[in-house]
């Protein structure tokens, strides 16, 4: 696919090769899809590659807080391999020790955090999870999952509720502020300082809305987003261009404003 834009890519997931096949499946049954990738960090690549993607935020979300750590050494491992990455590491709401994780992880040079409510089983304003953030506040930027169908662990309103207790806290609220709560992410989210992607809603967002959306929570807080391997880069990127965006806004939403948050 021609592509003139430079791209990063700030929500992709991978998995080690030999539970990836699984992982995908297990990913694909939650959310009743299908899906586009492997899981893999060659697939990745290759999916990316096809529009020109420069760099790829990558990460995988622990479901158990004694996974964290060698989630944590997977992507840090696969950064090393690749120039192209930019690891997002795991906490856990369970975890005895996080502020000792968080440093490390930020020794291994990983540059954000990584979480997914509905998958690790945690409602986002807990105790347990403010104690998660205040452990990284001011250091790390946080990735969340936001929005769901199934549940309530992760809806824009208790976004709201940690804007307002952490105020230091770099947030990027994925799937334009609430997958599937998109009427909760307007009322709640937009035109809080915070970032936004488009990850996983492009599809189902009518083009208009998606435009008005964008344009009222501010082009220089929104970023591009695949949500690899649920969808491929091509699609993504197509489903991207047909918003009426100007080519400067077009080039912050899928460069620049990643550039100047993660660099």
């Amino acid at each position: 696919m021609e592509n003139k834009y430079r791209i990063i890519d700030t929500h992709t997931h991978i998995f080690p090769e030999k539970i990836s096949e699984k992982a995908v499946e297990n990913i694909g049954s939650y959310y009743n899809l299908p899906m586009s990738g492997k899981g893999t960090t060659m697939d990745l690549l290759e999916s990316g590659e096809k529009i020109g993607v420069e760099k790829y935020v990558v990460h995988s979300s622990a479901t158990r807080a004694e996974q964290v750590a060698c989630i944590n050494d997977y992507v840090y491992e696969e950064v090393k391999k690749h120039d192209n990455l930019i690891g997002f590491g795991t906490l856990h709401p369970d975890m005895k020790n996080p502020e000792a994780e968080v440093q490390r992880i930020i020794a291994l040079g990983i540059k954000g955090i990584k979480l997914h409510p509905e998958f690790q089983k945690f409602r986002i304003d807990d105790a347990s999870a403010l104690r998660i953030y205040a452990a990284f506040e001011g250091k790390l930027p946080l990735l969340i999952h936001i929005g769901d169908e199934n549940s309530d662990f992760s809806s824009p309103q208790r976004l709201a509720n940690i804007i307002q207790q952490f105020p230091n806290l770099t947030i990027i609220a994925a799937h334009f502020g609430g997958y599937q709560m998109w009427k909760d992410s307007w009322k709640y989210l937009v035109g809080k300082n915070i970032y936004m992607d488009t990850s996983s809603s492009l599809k189902f967002l009518e083009p208009g809305e998606a435009v008005n959306m964008i344009r009222s929570h501010g082009i220089q807080k929104f970023l591009f987003g695949s949500d690899y391997p649920m969808w491929e880069h091509e699609e993504e990127l197509t489903r991207f261009l047909r918003l009426n965006l100007t080519d400067q806004e077009r080039e912050a939403i899928l460069y620049s404003n990643a550039a100047r948050l993660l660099f």
